[in-house]
């Protein structure tokens, strides 16, 4: 397991602080308080491993199967519906939505649900609701990226969004149009409580997720490709 480079700045400011800490403890045990510098000295290192421990980066076992579609994040599936508007290039008009909450114990890096190239994105201003909360998919802060996606044979529009949530205070979105993600590949993450949501087009996939249901991301298989020779 590693530390995510899109917290190096916090992770790491959090390691130094953490550092100049044990050395004040040492001074402290050296001048005749080792009671105060074992508590400070441990309490300081609890703190740096649990904060460490929301930018961790495990490793995944991406699944081979090329017509499987994995999840872009870790957490629980909040709602799985039809969108009716969802126009953001290459898509147009209805698309099915997974929703999914990500709570500050669960891993924040979000991950591409199949061979992609981003050929859109779009940042939107908005609330910092909980994103447990009914209406943060549509008023809170967000950024979407759309492009062509490949499964099973076949080429379709697919959308991954980052919204933030009452703790989510920043979205890390370093991915342009033209690039090319490959199926379980890290291209970000949200830092503290969240939501992220994979758009598929309708009718064109099996979901194999359910409400209430824990995913991981690059692990979980989200939906399977249709056939588009038998429609299975």
């Amino acid at each position: 397991m590693t530390l995510t480079r899109y917290g190096i700045r916090e992770w790491g400011s959090a390691l130094i602080f953490t550092v100049i800490l044990l050395v004040g403890c040492y001074f402290l045990y050296r001048g005749g308080y080792p009671g105060w510098a074992g508590g400070i000295g441990i309490a300081a290192i609890v703190i740096f491993f649990a904060f460490a421990a929301f930018f961790r980066n495990p490793r995944r076992s991406i699944p081979n199967d090329s017509d499987w579609l994995i999840s872009p994040a870790d957490g629980v599936v909040r709602d799985i519906g039809e969108v009716d508007d969802f126009n953001f290039p290459p898509f147009e008009g209805r698309a099915v939505r997974i929703g999914i909450f990500l709570s500050v114990l669960n891993v924040h890096v979000n991950r591409a649900s199949a061979d992609f190239v981003v050929e859109s994105k779009f940042y939107r201003e908005g609330k910092f609701l909980d994103a447990r909360h009914p209406e943060c998919a549509t008023v809170n802060e967000a950024m979407t990226i759309a492009g062509t996606a490949s499964a099973n044979g076949k080429h379709f529009p697919m959308a991954i969004r980052q919204i933030s949530g009452k703790l989510a205070r920043k979205i890390v979105c370093p991915v342009n149009p033209g690039r090319h993600l490959k199926r379980g590949e890290i291209y970000g993450m949200i830092k503290f409580g969240s939501r992220t949501e994979l758009y598929l087009p309708v009718d064109e996939f099996e979901i194999k997720v359910k409400i209430g249901e824990t995913v991981r991301g690059g692990e979980t298989v989200m939906a399977i490709a249709k056939d588009s020779r038998s429609g299975k």
